[in-house]
């Protein structure tokens, strides 16, 4: 699994060893630029397959990562997060009775976001096709982008058919909270919240890597 684990997504392998996980990505955005990065990896409604796929040596011909490995990458992950600057109070939270594991850390900029991914493919915690350069914030224009990323179709045909099983209910939720109101945005998948200072994109993950649902959003503040 750990060569799987390289090439698709993000930091669990374990997690991908089934298809109903989801995946929260959350992003609280002050008006100077400052704020709050979330980001939640939750398998629990496959707690019980999980749970036995644990004990097991390997599935699918991939070997199966113990909980030492899984917390070992994820320590490591906020060691490297701890280091970029503009980037403090990271902390990380792993419940293995739920399969539920977090990362969060407050930033000066979104920029140190970017960054921090950044770093973290270098160092190999994330595989070569996750994107990095994911947001953008400029207050004296009075926006926000979530940027385009790029398609993974090509990497998605090459797997195997109990690989692609991975992603059939995988699921993908984008929140956005700001201090500003938001006065327009490009993509109207996004949910507006009534009071027009969140929003909220939901999708399942496979749809997301084939871009046939479009994650990219400019948003402008009144």
């Amino acid at each position: 699994m750990k060569i799987f684990f390289k090439r698709i997504l993000l930091l669990l392998p374990l997690l991908f060893l089934t298809s109903c996980f989801d995946i929260l990505d959350k992003v609280n955005v002050k008006a100077d630029g400052s704020g709050e990065y979330l980001l939640i990896f939750n398998a629990s409604k496959s707690k019980t397959r999980l749970a036995s796929i644990s004990k097991m040596e390997t599935i699918n011909g991939k070997k199966v990562p113990k909980k030492a490995e899984i917390e070992s990458k994820i320590n490591e992950a906020a060691r490297v997060f701890k280091s970029v600057p503009g980037i403090s109070n990271v902390k990380t939270a792993m419940d293995f009775d739920n399969y539920i594991i977090k990362l969060s850390c407050n930033f000066k900029k979104i920029e140190n976001i970017n960054t921090g991914l950044e770093q973290l493919k270098a160092k190999n915690i994330l595989g070569k096709m996750i994107p990095t350069q994911i947001y953008a914030h400029n207050p004296a224009k009075k926006s926000f982008v979530r940027n385009k990323i790029h398609t993974f179709k090509s990497d998605y045909d090459k797997l195997s058919t109990a690989d692609k099983e991975v992603f059939n209910n995988a699921k993908y939720t984008s929140v956005l909270q700001f201090e500003n109101t938001v006065k327009s945005q490009s993509n109207n998948a996004y949910q507006l919240s009534p009071n027009k200072k969140a929003m909220k994109l939901e999708g399942n993950i496979l749809d997301i890597i084939l871009q046939k649902k479009q994650i990219q959003n400019t948003i402008l503040f009144q």
